[in-house]
Parts: structure tokens; C-alpha cells; sequence
């Protein structure tokens, strides 16, 4: 039976439309056309599919005013930071568009003949979004699927379908084939599980918790069935005595409280050396405090609502009552689902120290000396980003290499870059996104032979 679903304002708790939730047999009508658009699809030249997918990037950047607007009353999120989100799908659809025709094959020497390899589309895939970051990692999965040449079905979360719907009509807009991405809000049960199950989806890419990663990768496996997987995290932000210790405190709140700590890959744990550890708290403390949290419409704010009320139950659930919280910043009373941000000085078998929070709560311990410091940062199940702050160049790239995670960054906070590979180690995910190897992840090897000589 089909449902509805409300889409709430985070900010104010109102009701901003009514979204309809697709069925098995409306998933399954939509997987077939998306079997018969991607056969014209793959048919085109590359040069005409990369054409088609550079005017969906205009479109989306025609419109990026306008998604950047939707997302803030969908999402929460700040203005400023919605609007860098709609721009990264333009980016991301503009980088890829190139692909097509880059899906280079080898011609590779062998004996009594010629022997060449294609890379061929895989066929429908079917992307999964996570509501925190809807428009960039929708963008993440579809641009690389459709220039190798598939066709995309996508499902966004429950809580935050708008800015995918908008953005699957600004496709048909600039004049990508019907039925070649498809936008299908619906229930993880229903939507998310058909792709799983169904024998014409040949990749499942899926964006959320390590726990419903696992079970779609044991589903994917009955069919032997490909998945690329971004999960958890637990971040840690390692800050040694040589750093820019100013720098490293006036920072450190960004790498974390930015879209109000839900992020796979914020900073949630700050790891300090413990000779300069009381003075980085002292440092800390007012730009924790400085953080402007309220209103997403205002261009001033700096961290928004947290994404619904059973949420911020949950991450109010790591705070509780006798927590050893050392300061909180501000947040606003009244209607939205708001949290301040907090740092704790928990134990390390705290649970705020070793789970993900997904919210603005960040905990804070010392540490010994280099050692020290890379034991407590692989001391977790999650690999996905991390910072270490240091002067000391060579320092910096023995802990690049001994941490155990996808995405580091020295003297700064940055993962994600379009043009460069992103994942996680051990239970952070499985693949990479991103980069100029994405689209490989969306292909198939074919080799053929030819023979030269009869002995061939």
C-alpha cells in the first residue's frame, strides 16, 4: 500500500509538504524502465553522454539558489553551507561529465594475436542517501554511475526526499533520457530492500549506518551483487605539543559541530598531547563558545537544528545527567530540534568516547607521546577521516601512514574532494567514491582476443 510521508522543518517543527512513498510495484515498474533507458543510454556516444550530463550540470547550477532554499527548510541546514552542497553536485556532474570519453581500455601483448579490454556499464544501479548530506552524496553515487554509462535509481531518506526530487527533475530538464535517473522516495524496508533483492539492480550504493551496511551487504551477497559502502565513523583529531595550538583550537569546533556533528566524518574525538593538553582546553573553550548556532536562514549562523526530535533524543542520551561535560556552547529555546554544542572529558570507555554520536558532542583526552596517540586513534571499529596537527613534516606523514583511515588531512579538517578518492578502512565502508577512479567502481572488465596467426 502506498503511503505518505510529512517533511518536517527541523528548524520549526512544521510541516513543509507531504512527500508520497513508492511501493514494491512502483519500485519495480521504475527498475524496469531504468532497464530499458539504460540500454539507449549506453548506445550513445561517449561524447554525446558527457554533452547530456554537462547541461544537467547547468541546469543544477541554474537552480542552485533554489535547491540550496529547499534543502535549508528540509535539512536544517545553514544557508551558507546548502548552498556549497548544491554547488558540489554541479561540480561533481561537471568533473564526471568528462568521463565518457576517458573509459579507457588496455590493449595488453600477447602471443599470436591482439588482446584488448573494454569497460562495459554494469546496467541499473541503485543508490541509497542518507538524510544528513542529501544533495552531495546523491551526487556522489549517480554522477560516476551515469557517465560509465548506467542507469540510476535513487532512493533518498524518508526525512529529506525534496532536494533529490528537485534535483531528478532538473535532469529530465536538461534532456537526460526518461526513466535513465529515477528519484523514488520510499521506506528503507520497501525501496532500499527491492534494490537489494532485485535481480536487474546490479550495484547497490549505499550511504548510512555500519548496521544496515552489514545487512545489505549480506543481502547483496545471495546475488553476488556489488556494493560500494560509506558508513560510521569516529574521527579522531590528534593534536600534538609542536602544533599551532591557537590554530588548532580556533578550528577544531568546524571539524566537528559543522552541520550540527552529523557528519560520517567529524572530528568527534580531539586526542591532545598532555603536556600542552590544559592549555588547549583554555584555548578551546571560547570558540567552542563563539560558535553562532540558530536560524539556518541567517547567513551569520554556523550550525543549525539537529535533523529531528528522535535524534537529539539520541544524542542528548550521551550527555546525560553527571556527564563530564567541561563547557556547551549556546542553542536556542523554544521550537526546532536544537542541541548545543558540547565538549565532554569523558573516560575513554565512555560511550561518548567510542561511539558515534552523529551530533554535536565531542569528547576530549590527553595523550603520551606518538604512540600513544596512533594506539587511541585505531582503538576504534570506524576508519574514516581524521586530523593530526603538528609541525613536524616527517611526523606528520609517519602518523598519516599509521593511522588506520581513508581521508586525513595535516594542520586542517579536510575529506571530501570531488577529484580525489573518498572511504573509509575497517567498518567506516567498502569502496572508494569519488576521484577518477569512481567510475571504474561502475564498470565491468571485458577482455577480448583477437588472433594474428593461425597457431593462435
Amino acid at each position: 500500500m502506498t503511503t505518505a510521508h510529512e517533511v518536517i522543518n527541523p528548524a520549526t517543527e512544521q510541516v513543509v509538504t507531504s512527500v508520497r512513498l513508492c511501493s514494491v510495484d512502483e519500485t519495480d515498474a521504475a527498475i524496469a524502465r531504468a532497464v530499458r533507458a539504460q540500454r539507449s543510454w549506453q548506445a550513445l556516444a561517449p561524447a554525446e553522454r558527457g554533452r547530456l550530463l554537462r547541461r544537467f550540470a547547468a541546469a543544477v547550477d541554474a537552480a542552485i539558489e533554489d535547491l540550496a532554499w529547499l534543502e535549508v527548510r528540509n535539512s536544517g541546514h545553514t544557508i551558507g553551507n546548502a548552498r556549497g552542497e548544491a554547488a558540489n553536485v554541479r561540480d561533481v556532474l561537471e568533473y564526471y561529465a568528462a568521463a565518457p570519453d576517458r573509459l579507457f581500455g588496455r590493449q595488453i601483448p600477447v602471443a599470436g594475436g591482439v588482446n584488448i579490454t573494454f569497460q562495459e556499464p554494469l546496467g541499473v544501479v541503485g543508490v541509497i542517501v542518507p538524510w544528513n548530506f542529501p544533495m552531495p552524496i546523491a551526487a556522489w553515487g549517480f554522477a560516476p554511475a551515469l557517465a560509465a554509462g548506467n542507469a540510476v535509481v535513487l532512493k533518498p531518506a524518508e526525512l529529506t526526499p525534496l532536494t533529490a526530487v528537485r534535483i531528478g527533475e532538473l535532469a529530465l530538464e536538461a534532456g537526460l533520457p526518461d526513466g535513465l535517473l529515477q528519484i523514488l522516495p520510499g521506506r528503507g524496508a520497501v525501496v532500499g530492500e527491492r534494490f537489494v533483492t532485485h535481480p536487474d539492480v546490479r550495484k547497490v550504493v549505499f550511504t548510512g549506518s555500519t548496521e544496515v551496511g552489514r545487512r545489505i551487504m549480506a543481502g547483496c551477497a545471495s546475488q553476488v551483487k556489488r556494493v560500494t559502502l560509506e558508513l560510521g565513523g569516529k574521527s579522531a583529531n590528534i593534536v600534538f605539543a609542536d602544533a599551532d595550538l591557537e590554530r588548532a583550537a580556533a578550528t577544531a569546533p568546524y571539524g566537528v559541530f559543522d552541520n550540527a556533528g552529523q557528519d560520517c566524518c567529524a572530528r568527534s574525538r580531539i586526542l591532545v598531547q598532555r603536556n600542552v593538553y590544559d592549555r588547549f582546553m583554555e584555548l578551546l573553550e571560547p570558540a567552542v563558545r563563539g560558535v553562532v548556532v540558530g536560524d539556518p536562514t541567517d547567513e551569520k549562523t554556523e550550525m543549525g537544528p539537529l535533523i529531528s526530535a528522535a535524534h537529539r533524543a539520541k544524542v542528548a542520551g550521551y550527555v546525560p545527567d553527571g556527564a563530564p561535560v567541561a563547557f556547551q556552547g549556546e542553542a536556542p529555546a523554544g521550537s526546532g530540534f536544537w542541541f548545543p554544542p558540547t565538549v565532554l572529558t569523558p573516560d575513554p570507555a565512555d560511550p561518548a568516547f567510542a561511539e558515534e554520536v552523529f551530533g554535536p558532542v565531542v569528547a576530549v583526552v590527553p595523550f603520551e607521546d606518538e604512540a600513544d596517540a596512533v594506539r587511541i586513534a585505531n582503538d576504534t571499529a570506524y576508519g574514516l577521516a581524521g586530523s593530526i596537527w603538528t609541525r613536524d613534516v616527517a611526523r606528520a606523514l609517519r602518523v598519516s601512514r599509521a593511522v588506520e583511515a581513508g581521508n586525513l588531512s595535516v594542520n586542517s579538517h579536510s575529506s571530501v574532494r570531488y577529484n580525489t578518492p573518498f572511504g573509509g578502512f575497517k567498518q567506516s565502508g567498502l569502496g572508494r567514491e569519488l576521484g577518477p577512479d569512481a567510475v571504474d567502481a561502475f564498470t565491468e572488465t571485458k577482455n577480448v582476443f583477437i588472433p594474428t596467426s593461425a597457431d593462435a
